[in-house]
């Protein structure tokens, strides 16, 4: 779960590798990402491990949750509901919680969570975590950095990948470019349903050999090409400032949600 060493010089294009352990993912999540209706829309914040459809980890209340839209941030936090989601092998804390669609646009959810004690790593964990909303399909703000101590800037539309295209990334750590940083890639092959706080039947399978991991270059980009239509996560492990927390490791991390679709 930490950021990796590279000895070499890495090329424009990342390199791919595979891990062996399961990824832990923060979901900020909504079914429908591209819309034209206003009112609030139904939010659900999960720790999860949506590839496998496995362990689902308490959420404590998070430290910071909003929204920016055309460059104003809302607080969200006032909106949180905390919920029980029954996850295929446990029960585990996470929040229900509303987000308001007014002006036509990109609407980018950010959450700090509080930092997570993975007891058989002894560390923590802290994802700090961007999601996706589009109203009426005008592009306001998916492009911009929102000056958070470590995210990944897509410079995909983050609403409307094609599958089968590619998705590239800059991993930002202060925001600066931040090399050789590994990034877990995962599918929410199990999404949440909205009204049952559990997971849908997944639509796929992980791949033999671990998760799927890319390496920032030299200048914090990565390149994914993006098999199929979903949702598909990135974590920058380890790529923030802050590297301690109640006098133990602290991987803080980046995570960044997309959407794909077939063309049709």
């Amino acid at each position: 779960m930490f950021k990796s060493r590279i000895a070499f010089a890495l090329t424009a294009c990342s390199m791919l590798v595979s891990v062996g352990a399961q990824a832990h993912f923060q979901l900020v999540y909504t079914p429908d990402v591209n819309t034209g209706k206003a009112g609030d829309q139904d939010v659900k914040l999960i720790f999860w491990h949506p590839f496998e459809n496995g362990h689902v980890m308490d959420m404590g209340e998070p430290q910071e949750f909003y929204v920016v839209n055309r460059g104003e941030k809302i607080d969200l936090k006032p909106s949180l509901n905390p919920i029980t989601f029954h996850g295929s092998e446990n029960e585990a804390k996470a929040y229900d919680a509303k987000l308001p669609l007014k002006r036509s646009g990109d609407y980018v959810m950010v959450i700090v969570p509080e930092p997570y004690y993975e007891e058989s790593e002894d560390i923590y964990i802290q994802q700090i975590t961007k999601s996706y909303v589009n109203r009426n399909e005008i592009p306001t703000d998916w492009m911009e950095a929102q000056g958070l101590k470590t995210e990944i800037l897509p410079l995909n539309r983050p609403t409307n990948i094609v599958a089968g295209s590619t998705f590239t990334g800059r991993v930002l750590s202060e925001g600066k470019p931040a090399a050789g940083v590994e990034i877990e890639i995962e599918y929410m092959a199990a999404e949440p349903d909205m009204t049952a706080n559990k997971p849908k039947e997944p639509t796929a399978s992980p791949m033999p050999g671990g998760a799927i991991v890319a390496i920032s270059d030299n200048n914090g980009y990565f390149t994914f090409g993006v098999p199929k239509a979903g949702f598909w996560g990135f974590a920058a492990l380890g790529s923030g400032p802050d590297t301690e927390f109640q006098g133990k490791e602290l991987s803080q991390d980046a995570v960044l949600w997309v959407r794909a679709y077939d063309v049709k």
